[in-house]
């Protein structure tokens, strides 16, 4: 099961799955991120190329407004996806 969360100080919570399946959950919250936004990867087990892609294209649009993403608590196995995909030099990572 995934779930993506919007609190109103601009932090998304994420948890479970974030897989191909869940894109369009997903899309429902990124979509709604106009600004620098918190992502806390604390309860995320596994992320997907398609989950990637996401995250991705909410930075790319973010960024052309001069807003950024900013990743936390990215458990160990999804932060060696991030350096292996070059996503750390993309997205600011705590």
């Amino acid at each position: 099961m995934f779930e993506a969360t919007k609190s109103a100080t601009d932090l998304v919570n994420l948890s479970g799955r974030f897989d191909a399946s869940q894109v369009d959950k997903a899309r429902a919250v990124f979509d709604g991120i106009n600004e620098t936004c918190t992502i806390d990867f604390k309860d995320l087990d596994y992320i997907s190329s398609a989950g990637l892609g996401v995250l991705l294209k909410t930075q790319k649009r973010v960024s052309e407004k001069g807003h950024k993403l900013k990743l936390i608590n990215l458990n160990k196995h999804i932060n060696e996806i991030f350096k292996y995909a070059g996503f750390n030099t993309i997205f600011e990572i705590e």
